[in-house]
């Protein structure tokens, strides 16, 4: 891949909205050349505590989820920075951008405008290598591209859907099919099917933040029984189509070592119970945040409980930091990691979490936030990084099918790439 700097001529920045109709920031670069590079910023709604921080105006526009300072901050002092050097890399732009916010987590200049910027300075820089994204990616993390399992959450509860559901998503994962292709196809006929079932029996087929249908349900094991009986219905078996759940358990946490559940307290090994209860009734293949962000001796007691059979993949626990992953995989919290670019606020510190995973053995999905927009840059990380897993909402909803669109493609444009789980 041939070694240019970036020449930066002009930075432009916006305010946009995003899938849930607040404020998020979009970013464009344009090079000497005369190319433009844009993204944008995702935002979450269920967050952990020790991810990089958003800058919201607070203001009386959008009750003060406005990013107009965010945006001011890119076309101020960013520009100034990015427009007065020629970069080498991206690990240096970040690097610098990192150390003119001077915070520890992104705060003054907003990580929203931070990973913004960096996201539409990797497309330039692949851009500048004459490569497409995906393909630089691989090249800067050393990777085999590989076609990701997507994870299709099609059934929403928690903080992304207005139900009595104490988990937050229950999860398709395609893991027996022989291609991408194949994969998307099965997550769209089992959706439709499933949305026929929500309709009869709820009299509404209504949507969560992230595309999946979010029914009156009060029990997780509702949802696995209506998810399950679609992947029956559809035509498919359950060594096709496992299910991924991810409880966010930050939601139902009491504080204490308890968790809230169908209306029952549980401590920590009655929810171990719990949960190795539901994957002896359900192919369930992979729980995420399964415990509390803090709370370590459930994750540890889930651990050597399921480990061996389960993939645990910790979201809230690690948000993306690769000292708090390695922390995880010395103290054997999960197995897994889930990967969010603008948790950790720039590209160059998530491949370092993607390596750092690889080098404990653990595995990694790369996932979209509740609030999306349009960008597919996740598309390519999970493609170049080859990580094998991606989870980017259901198989509807123009912002998440865009993401599963640009695995098509790439599945199109490189017909020997293979499928399947790392």
């Amino acid at each position: 891949m041939p070694s240019q700097a970036l020449t930066i001529r002009s930075v432009e920045a916006e305010q946009v909205l995003d899938s849930r109709g607040w404020p998020t920031i979009s970013v464009a670069l344009t090079l000497d050349d005369g190319s433009v590079h844009a993204a944008a910023a995702p935002a979450g709604a269920s967050t952990g505590a020790f991810e990089a921080v958003e800058l919201r105006d607070q203001g009386v526009e959008y009750s003060g989820r406005g990013v107009l300072n965010a945006v001011a901050g890119v076309e101020g002092e960013i520009a100034a920075m990015l427009t007065g050097t020629a970069w080498s890399s991206i690990r240096d732009l970040d690097d610098a951008l990192r150390s003119l916010d001077y915070t520890s987590n992104l705060s003054r200049l907003g990580a929203n405008a931070v990973v913004a910027v960096s996201m539409a300075a990797s497309r330039a820089f692949a851009h500048i290598a004459g490569v497409p994204l995906y393909t630089w990616i691989a090249g800067q993390t050393g990777s085999q591209p590989l076609l990701p399992v997507p994870h299709f959450n099609v059934l929403n509860g928690g903080a992304h859907a207005a139900n009595d559901l104490d988990f937050q998503e229950f999860m398709l994962a395609p893991v027996g099919v022989s291609s991408e292709q194949a994969a998307v196809r099965v997550g769209s006929e089992i959706y439709h099917t499933l949305q026929g079932a929500v309709r009869e029996k709820f009299g509404t087929a209504g949507l969560g933040d992230e595309g999946g249908f979010a029914p009156a349900l009060s029990s997780p094991v509702q949802a696995l029984d209506l998810l399950l009986a679609a992947i029956v219905e559809a035509g498919y078996s359950t060594e096709d189509v496992k299910i991924a759940i991810d409880p966010a358990a930050n939601g139902f946490y009491l504080g204490d070592g308890s968790y809230q559940v169908e209306g029952r307290r549980l401590d920590r090994r009655q929810l171990v119970d719990y949960y190795d209860g539901l994957l002896g009734d359900y192919p369930i293949w992979s729980i995420e945040d399964g415990f509390a962000e803090d709370d370590f001796e459930g994750w540890q007691l889930m651990y050597e409980r399921v480990h061996d059979t389960t993939q645990l993949v910790g979201d809230d626990l690690y948000v993306t930091d690769p000292a708090r992953i390695r922390d995880g995989a010395e103290k054997r919290y999960s197995n897994a990691a889930l990967i969010k670019v603008n948790q950790i606020g720039t590209v160059s510190q998530t491949f370092d979490a993607i390596a750092t995973a690889r080098e404990n053995d653990m595995a990694c999905m790369v996932s979209h936030r509740s609030g999306e927009t349009m960008d597919t840059f996740i598309a390519d990380l999970v493609v170049g990084s080859g990580v094998g897993q991606i989870k980017s909402g259901s198989p509807a909803r123009g912002e998440r099918v865009a993401k599963y669109n640009r695995l098509l493609h790439i599945a199109r444009r490189e017909p020997s790439l293979r499928y399947g789980l790392r």
